[in-house]
């Protein structure tokens, strides 16, 4: 019997969270209270109300999206062993960085990260030569090479903010100060929103074209590296809040998803345009990218949104008011204007197909242009920020 699309869609809409969850999932919950009480109990006297709260709101999100995707919860697990172990071996000295084996080559944080880059270059090669050679079993080396340079990823922020502290108690902080940390969130992120929506569909064809801008990311980050910029630095007085724990992540869960959504648009186009080539068809079917192109946007847009009223009430408490027009907070007004009027025609108009499509890509330019450009090319409040 056949399936519809519509019907298709139907059934990927009804995750059934909760009547769903198992004895193993009550493990999970378990394992990561355990994680958050031993957190508390060990640093909780280093840590203000709203750092308590903050870390107990990312456990009960990460049981909730556990929950949601099994292998999201494998994988944190994974992270928090190998994070764990590479602090148990760097112990109280940074110096053991370029001692132990393990460190040296695989663990610190700048190991870490090189792994990260040198993977995602070899997962988009192998998406895209497993999409023209029709091969699966070089899309699933791609998608298991994603998932192991995003632990990477994960492992090196982890490891970097405690090198930060053994550098000097003073410096230490959250890694997601400058733009070469949040280069590295923004990898790591859009790469698990792919990883979730490739499960989610079943298609793994879709997968090089998200990992171009992850690759082009990641040549940022070596770049930038090799500009100093690596290097642990104290924060300068306006990032040391506890605003920017929650205030960026959010932020790039919005980037993260509006570049994906950017890279499936050009795959729509492609598909558009030339369906009747093998490879081409190859591409998931057009109402697919399209449905993901919409959720990408849609939750980018609630993260942003959450993020722009945080960045407000940090700049209230920082700089004594919740708006100031500067560059920055300006060109985030317009990132913010050009979806919300994406999601308005989507959704009150119906628009779809290649317009919404070619909207999107230009989307990633306004909002590159945000993130990056105006740090290169203004100033204002955020010019700590500058390249």
């Amino acid at each position: 019997m056949s399936v519809t699309k519509n019907e298709m869609f139907d059934e990927l809409e009804k995750p059934g969270i909760l009547s769903k969850i198992n004895i193993k999932d009550w493990l999970w919950f378990a394992l990561l209270t355990v994680a958050v009480v031993t957190t508390l109990t060990l640093y909780g006297a280093l840590m203000d109300e709203y750092e308590v709260g903050i870390l107990i709101g990312v456990g009960l999100l990460t049981a909730f999206v556990g929950w949601y995707w099994k292998s999201a919860a494998v994988f944190s697990v994974y992270v928090g062993i190998f994070s764990l172990f590479s602090l148990w071996l760097y112990g109280d000295s940074l110096a053991a960085g370029e001692q132990n084996f393990f460190l040296k080559f695989l663990l610190s944080s700048q190991s870490a990260f090189a792994w990260m880059g040198a993977l995602f270059f070899l997962s988009t090669a192998a998406y895209f030569l497993g999409l023209f050679a029709n091969s699966q079993f070089a899309l699933n080396v791609a998608s298991r090479m994603t998932w192991i340079a995003s632990g990477f990823g994960f492992v090196g922020l982890m490891v970097r903010w405690r090198e930060s502290y053994l550098f000097n108690p003073e410096y230490g902080h959250i890694p997601v100060s400058n733009l070469y940390e949040v280069f590295i969130m923004f990898c790591i992120i859009t790469a698990m929103m792919y990883l979730y929506y490739e499960k989610l569909y079943k298609n793994k064809n879709m997968g090089g074209f998200v990992l171009l801008v992850i690759s082009a990311a990641v040549g940022f980050i070596y770049w930038y590296a090799s500009k100093g910029a690596a290097d642990i630095k104290p924060l300068v007085p306006a990032l040391q809040s506890y605003w920017m724990k929650i205030h960026v992540p959010a932020n790039f869960v919005g980037y993260g998803a509006f570049a994906m959504s950017a890279m499936l648009a050009i795959a729509y186009l492609i598909k558009d345009k030339y369906n009747n080539n093998s490879v081409v068809q190859r591409i998931p079917d057009l109402n697919i990218i399209d449905d993901i192109m919409y959720k990408a946007i849609a939750l980018g847009f609630a993260f942003f949104t959450i993020a722009t009223i945080l960045g407000a009430m940090w700049a209230a408490e920082a700089w004594g008011g919740y708006w100031s027009w500067d560059p920055k907070e300006t060109w985030a007004l317009i990132v913010w204007l050009n979806y919300a009027a994406w999601l308005h025609m989507r959704l009150t108009k119906g628009w779809r197909g290649a317009p919404m499509a070619w909207w999107s890509i230009i989307g990633l330019f306004v909002t590159l242009f945000a993130f990056l450009g105006v740090n290169m090319f203004l100033s204002g409040l955020h010019s700590y920020g500058e390249l």
